[in-house]
């Protein structure tokens, strides 16, 4: 590379350089396909010995249609054919006569690089045969083109120098301002080349050049090694002036320097971290092998070799294990202190822990040990207990059917879970209980997904991996209790979950596999049906258990109750006894419940009572296990006073322990049992004390714990004719009101309430209905009767029978129709003792429910209209004064 400027011929042949820019001291590699750049350099440089010199003039790409393609450590572009160029640039005749021939017209830089060719090589394409040339050119100095000509095929033009000349160079060496801009852009490329310096080995011919090469000649030749935009390189290209052009070329050596410096900290930020890893892996396999000396294998490897075995013998499904080995393989890859790494192990436990076909083995059902086994458990109860051996019956003549889900709907207390569990005895399964009281939430049925943070499987999955087999007795608890939210609707989810057809392929999303659900056996309870979705209910059969009777209480307490409690508080009968006809105090004036739980707390406050009085005589004498040393202190006395002692000689042959044990146990009588107990919670005269006044009237209702007795009062006042409910009642039991007073009003003649039909009953007065226990919600068309015995008696000012409870629903022709929950009814009936009940005739069927020893105890009265009811309600009848057929 020459220092000294280069004299340049009046004219050069163009060779055009497609969006790129060839700046001088630059070295460029140009392969010529097109045929005016192959005709350009056979004429010009490969006929002649010195090489010669020629112009390279960029052209922008996008300007230079149907030029063709010069490829080499840029891209490159020849030039078009014909046409003329004025010395001012582009445009010109140029544009007008590319224009005439129809070509687009090239757009030329008015400033290019005179270049010399350092190497040509030329070539044969073949089967082509066409001619290629690759030249290697060396740029030597800026040009300006004053006239540009057409030559052939290719372009020559007249140029003028624009360097300077050697005078004016060595004038500008001596610029204060120039050599200060020379000193900064040495700083910054020697910055740069140590930057370099450090990846590339070649870097130190670069250093050379910068302490031999002229300033003038570095700034194009570093710019050149740069990967700048194609309008910077033209701007560099214009840089004519020293100055300019060494402040563009600082600017562009610093920001490729800058650009250095980011991606190096980057790279070193990576590598930190890549290192950080290879460190942890590093240490893992040296503890390994240190490990592996000591005998101690316990490490990670170990336990995801050990879940593997473990899920390899848990029996999945082929498309099950084949999901499963993704994961784990995907476990393996990652180091233990990942945030992925423990979710991902604690998904494959679960699914190496549930039991895909593991099952319980089944012994032959016998029935008669079954139905013995029920009896024993539970007293009562026989239809149920009969419906229970019919399921049983049919599991041991085809073990693989798909039986109906057995729904026990009743109030607290009667038995709903223990029987689901005496299922479960029978069958020899195992037995799991999942709560579904207060669920709102979806996914405690399905399950949350896996991309959650704290993602866990179902209840349902959950429940199977604790009993570790897939065919266990499952009792879905309180499903009448399940809710709905934003969260989704649990009832909805178990749809699936109940019908024999879909949950064979039961999809958990933590799971995210199919998991069959058709060997498990679902029973479900529930307090009330009415909350239960109908699309859920249908999927269930309903079994109704009603609440006991006394009797059957007693016989409960006496068989069941009263051992188990004094099991839980370390009594036996040699300690307490309750004798039946206290239990019956119990259960007459403790409790008034359908079930035997309140009971069953009675009986633990009596066991708690005894329990004290056995802890303090063992306090002082261990009750037969050990004997207290005797202190000589009272005996010495005795016997310095002269007293005398008796003593008794006991044979050696005798337990010493059973002279001391307590010889009368704890008998509960009446007086007792008020001490603990406190006075009586119920009186079989509350009914007559409340209906002791005119305008009193007693019902029955169903609620959630069964039948209960509610009493309706009404009353007048002085007013304007208005009707006042409360009680917190509900729109129905509201609206039967009004059409029980509306009956009474309109029929007030007929009853020997008013002279005739003229007068006004609500005339200047009110009338107040109240419904005692107000806390509680009320609410049902079962009222109606109950109401108008309740006017009634207010109108004629006589007295309801206290010992008459009612239930119906009337029809404004008064009419009475038929209403549900019969049995629990007359059962609270008889709790109360009340000794007549007043019932539809159209629910004479429902009799059949009640056991025979209540139904004797009781008088059944069966009605069709009001009228009777008005007969049956008040002592000595109700006298009308003519039969209308409203």
């Amino acid at each position: 590379m020459a220092d000294a400027p280069v004299e340049l011929p009046g004219r050069l042949a163009i060779l055009p350089f497609r969006n790129k820019v060839l700046l001088p001291g630059a070295i460029v590699r140009i392969r010529c396909t097109n045929p005016s750049s192959v005709k350009l350099v056979e004429q010009e440089l490969w006929q002649r010995e010195d090489k010669g010199l020629i112009g390279v003039l960029p052209v922008r790409d996008s300007e230079a249609a149907g030029v063709g393609s010069i490829l080499s450590s840029g891209v490159g572009g020849d030039s078009g054919e014909g046409g003329s160029k004025s010395p001012g640039g582009s445009g010109g005749e140029s544009t007008k006569q590319d224009a005439k021939n129809g070509k687009e017209p090239i757009h030329w830089h008015s400033c290019g690089v005179a270049a010399r060719a350092l190497h040509l090589s030329r070539g044969v394409e073949k089967p082509s045969g066409r001619v290629t040339y690759i030249v290697v050119l060396e740029g030597l100095c800026r040009f300006s083109v004053q006239e540009l000509n057409a030559r052939g095929s290719y372009h020559v033009a007249r140029v003028s120098r624009l360097d300077m000349t050697k005078t004016e160079l060595e004038q500008a060496e001596q610029d204060p301002d120039l050599i200060a801009l020379s000193r900064q852009f040495k700083a910054t490329a020697m910055e740069l080349i140590s930057v370099l310096e450090q990846k590339q080995k070649t870097v130190g011919r670069t250093k050379l050049l910068l302490e031999t090469v002229p300033v003038y000649r570095l700034a194009d030749i570093f710019v050149a090694s740069f990967e700048i935009s194609f309008e910077e390189q033209l701007s560099m290209l214009d840089s004519v002036d020293l100055k300019v052009r060494l402040s563009k070329a600082t600017e562009l050596v610093d920001r490729h320097l800058q650009s250095i410096l980011v991606a190096e900290k980057i790279t070193q930020k990576v590598e930190g971290q890549l290192s950080k890893s290879q460190k942890e892996f590093l240490l893992r396999q040296q503890m390994r092998a240190i490990k592996d000396e000591l005998g101690d294998n316990d490490d990670d490897e170990d336990d995801v070799a050990a879940l593997e075995r473990k899920m390899q013998n848990a029996g999945m499904p082929t498309n099950i294990w084949k999901h499963a080995q993704r994961e784990l393989r995907r476990l393996r890859k990652m180091q233990p202190q990942q945030p992925g790494y423990s979710s991902s192990r604690a998904y494959l436990e679960l699914l190496g822990d549930l039991p895909w076909q593991k099952v319980s083995e089944e012994r032959e059902l016998d029935l008669r040990a079954a139905k013995e086994s029920l009896d024993h458990d539970h007293y009562g109860l026989t239809k149920v207990k009969q419906r229970i051996i019919e399921y049983l019956a049919v599991r041991k003549l085809k073990p693989d059917a798909r039986g109906p889900v057995l729904c026990f709907v009743g109030p607290p207390g009667v038995g709903k879970t223990s029987l689901a569990s005496s299922i479960a005895k029978a069958l020899n399964r195992k037995f799991i209980r999942i709560s579904l009281g207060g669920v709102k939430d979806e996914a405690d049925i399905r399950g949350h997904r896996r991309t959650y943070i704290g993602s866990m499987p179902g209840r349902l999955i959950d429940g199977l991996k604790r009993v570790s087999v897939s065919n266990p007795v499952m009792l879905l608890d309180e499903i009448d209790k399940t809710g709905s939210d934003v969260r989704g609707d649990p009832a909805s989810a178990l749809l699936e979950v109940l019908d024999p057809e879909q949950n064979k392929t039961f999809n958990d999303h933590y799971l995210n596999v199919p998991f069959d659900l058709s060997k498990v056996v679902f029973v479900a309870t529930a307090n009330r049906m009415q909350p239960i979705p109908p699309a859920l209910l249908d999927r269930m059969e309903v079994i109704e258990l009603p609440g006991y009777t006394p009797e059957e209480k007693l016989k409960i307490a006496m068989k069941h109750l009263l051992p188990r409690v004094l099991e839980q508080h370390g009594l036996s009968s040699a300690y307490l006894q309750i004798p039946e006809a206290v239990v019956k105090l119990i259960i007459e004036r403790y409790t008034r419940e359908a079930g035997v739980r309140n009971l069953e707390r009675n009986l633990a406050a009596l066991a708690r009572a005894a329990a004290v009085k056995v802890a303090e005589l063992d306090s002082t004498l261990r009750l037969g296990k050990e004997l207290q040393p005797i202190t000589t202190t009272l005996l010495d006395s005795r016997l310095a006073d002269g007293g005398e002692v008796e003593m008794e000689v006991i044979p050696m042959g005798q337990d010493i322990s059973n002279s001391y044990e307590n010889p009368s146990p704890m008998v509960v009588d009446e007086a007792m049992l008020e001490k603990v107990l406190g006075p009586p919670r119920f009186d079989d005269r509350e009914a007559a004390d409340r209906v002791a006044s005119p305008g009193v009237s007693v019902g029955l209702v169903w609620t959630s714990f069964g039948g209960e007795v509610q009493f309706v009062e009404a009353t007048a006042m002085v007013g304007k004719g208005d009707l006042h409910l409360t009680g917190q009642l509900g729109d129905v039991i509201k609206e039967s009101a009004q059409l029980a007073l509306t009956w009474v009003r309109a029929r007030a003649a007929d009853l020997n309430l008013s002279p005739n039909s003229d007068i006004n009953l609500l005339e200047s007065r009110d009338i107040h209905i109240h419904f005692p226990a107000g806390a509680v919600p009320k609410d049902g068309p079962s009222a109606g009767v109950t109401l108008v015995t309740s006017l009634v008696s207010l109108f004629s000012n006589r007295k309801v029978r206290a010992d008459t409870a009612m239930t119906g629903e009337m029809t404004l022709r008064g009419l009475v129709l038929p209403v549900g929950g019969v049995k629990d009814k007359v059962l609270a009936a008889h709790r109360y003792g009340i000794k007549r009940v007043i019932l539809p005739e159209r629910n004479l069927k429902d009799l059949a429910e009640i056991p025979a020893p209540i139904l004797s105890g009781i008088e059944i009265l069966l009605v069709k209209r009001i009228e009777e009811v008005l007969g049956h309600a008040f002592e000595n009848g109700f006298p009308l004064r003519l039969q209308s057929s409203l």
